[in-house]
């Protein structure tokens, strides 16, 4: 299916990365749904801005099963199709700031908890509440947001990095149960991205040494990440399920 016959579901889609993710999918000629916690003002402008036959901007928690159902219904009301793609982007309270994080003797499972929580377990409610739409099609594709930290853990983030470690497990563990209906399941994993509201608190000098360590001497912006996310769900990657692609400038060589 073409990037521009799919309905698209971006989590956290109103702001940050989620924001630039929305925006290469509807250059492309999909239609977009803008999920929001809290962000419902950036949300709606968005959606307001890209047009009501282009997007439309929903609430919804994703740890919480039954909000991520009424999303999943909302959605195929207001396009009068289902949903052909997720991309898991939402991202539980967190500041990419190493030196605000807590240290390994320091941090407690209440952190852990919180990151599983929006990165696993929100994850997982996205895909089994649009399964039923995707097997309806007999098409679906899954592109879950990782890290490069579990590569390359140059940062205190145990929380956040734990977390997307396991969801890496959960995207080729998806991958493999889901094949059979025509769903793929893939991770796009960044570094550093230059710049979203969550890299914002991130120290200059620290930009500057990922900069210089990089093969391409710059930090990856978040439009050049979206491009992968796109690659994921084109045609072009048809035959790909349950891959991590790394998205770092080459900071990390896996």
């Amino acid at each position: 299916m073409q990037i521009a016959e799919q309905i698209v579901l971006v989590t956290g889609g109103g702001r940050g990365l989620g924001r630039r993710i929305v925006h290469a999918f509807a250059d492309q000629g999909a239609r977009v749904v803008v999920d929001y916690r809290a962000s419902r003002e950036a949300a709606q402008e968005l959606a307001d801005r890209l047009g009501p036959e282009r997007a439309v901007a929903l609430p919804a928690d994703v740890t919480d099963r039954d909000q991520v159902d009424a999303l999943l219904t909302a959605a195929r009301r207001h396009f009068g199709a289902p949903v052909t793609t997720v991309v898991n982007n939402a991202l539980a309270d967190f500041s990419f700031n190493g030196d605000a994080r807590p240290g390994m003797a320091e941090i407690g499972w209440a952190e852990f908890t919180a990151q599983f929580a929006g990165s696993v377990r929100g994850a997982l409610n996205t895909i089994q509440a649009a399964l039923p739409q995707m097997r309806e099609q007999g098409f679906g594709r899954v592109v879950n947001i990782g890290t490069n930290l579990f590569q390359n853990p140059v940062v205190p983030y145990h929380d956040y990095t734990a977390a997307k470690a396991a969801l890496l497990s959960l995207t080729r563990t998806a991958a493999k149960d889901l094949g059979a209906h025509g769903v793929t399941v893939n991770m796009v994993s960044g570094g550093l991205l230059r710049t979203t509201d969550a890299s914002a608190a991130t120290p200059e000098a620290v930009f500057d040494l990922i900069a210089a360590s990089t093969p391409l001497n710059r930090v990856t912006t978040p439009e050049e990440f979206a491009d992968a996310v796109l690659f994921f769900a084109s045609p072009w990657a048809r035959a790909v399920t349950g891959q991590n692609l790394v998205v770092d400038g080459g900071l990390v060589m896996d």
